[in-house]
């Protein structure tokens, strides 16, 4: 069941012009030496301070200007035994374990039907979900290198699936059944929180790997709703589920669904079969609404990629997912909806 969670209050205390950025950076889909399961579980608890400065978030507009805009954090519990983590078995230094377990969906009746409609292709080459009848939600690498926005961000688009196909039905020349086509719409500004501003090399930049970019128009399509992340326990055979467009199965839309092996309180660890392009995808999980009988698809997660850690001098690697805590929740409602009154309950 979907438990109901209060929601602590990000509050907007002031906002700062900031010089424009150089949109210099190249787009890395793979992230070296950030903070592994073991950093993880040395991590102190940051405090109400810190989360001020961590939640504080940058806006930029398609115009290439940009703003700081510093908040408080009203109703926030501080877990002390934040970063344990559940062990899982180990791993081998690959993308796709085992049997390739991902689907593509070719049919069309599925592709531009929920909940796969939700998945969105990002213009530099990642992929998103639909979050509200404007916004996307991606990963923060996609946009920003943890320094400075990365080339393509300046003139951002997102791709919205549509099947390849003539009004009157006719398959168009050279064109093949079930192969997405893109409807591409400009992103009107993107927020990415300070906390991953601490540089990639700052031991809890990935707990903040997450963005959320405001469509010049709206999409008029269903799109899913934000969930807070349950425990490892609390999911049906510990499974998710998510889409996106993996780099080596060009034009398709590629679907997995797997399960966690490992957890800190803002990560998931997991055997997710995928490639490069995936990253960015919203990690779902289908629950019971509570007091009804009816079942609903929330987004819990984030999927931030393949990450290569050092630990103890070794190369590890794992699949990463940054969780939708209620502090994070908290965060993206706010940048949807523009103020903490929709945001309460979680």
């Amino acid at each position: 069941t979907w438990h109901l969670k209060k929601i602590p209050q990000i509050v907007r205390e002031r906002t700062f012009s900031l010089d424009s950025p150089k949109f210099e950076a190249k787009t890395k889909l793979e992230l070296n030496s950030v903070c592994g399961i073991e950093c993880q579980r040395k991590l102190p608890v940051p405090s109400l301070s810190d989360l001020k400065d961590l939640l504080s978030y940058e806006t930029v507009f398609e115009n290439g200007t940009r703003t700081l805009t510093e908040v408080s954090v009203l109703g926030a519990a501080l877990d002390p035994a934040a970063n344990t983590t559940t062990r899982g078995p180990s791993r081998r230094k690959r993308q796709i374990y085992g049997t390739d377990s991902r689907f593509s969906i070719y049919d069309k009746r599925f592709m531009t039907n929920f909940p796969f409609n939700t998945a969105v292709k990002i213009s530099t080459g990642c992929s998103g979900i639909l979050v509200s009848p404007r916004h996307v939600l991606t990963a923060a690498h996609c946009l920003h290198n943890g320094k400075d926005y990365v080339k393509g961000s300046k003139r951002l688009r997102v791709g919205l699936m549509k099947t390849k196909s003539r009004g009157n039905g006719r398959k168009r020349k050279g064109t093949s059944d079930g192969m997405p086509s893109f409807q591409w719409t400009r992103v009107k500004s993107t927020h990415i929180p300070k906390g991953w501003f601490k540089g990639v090399s700052g031991d809890i930049a990935l707990d903040y790997d997450y963005a959320v970019l405001e469509l010049k128009r709206p999409h008029k399509r269903k799109y899913m709703e934000l969930g807070i992340s349950p425990t490892i326990k609390m999911m049906p055979g510990s499974m998710i589920h998510f889409s996106g467009f993996d780099n080596d199965r060009s034009g398709q839309l590629v679907y997995r669904f797997c399960s966690i092996s490992d957890e800190s309180n803002d990560l998931f660890y997991q055997y997710c079969d995928a490639e490069p392009g995936s990253t960015g995808s919203g990690i779902y999980l289908r629950l019971k609404e509570p007091n009804k009988k009816k079942w609903k698809r929330k987004i819990i997660a984030v999927y931030s990629g393949h990450q290569w850690v050092d630990i103890n001098g070794e190369q590890q690697d794992y699949n990463v997912a940054v969780r939708i805590t209620p502090l994070k929740y908290a965060q993206i409602c706010f940048w949807i909806h523009g103020n903490d009154e929709n945001c309460t309950q979680g």
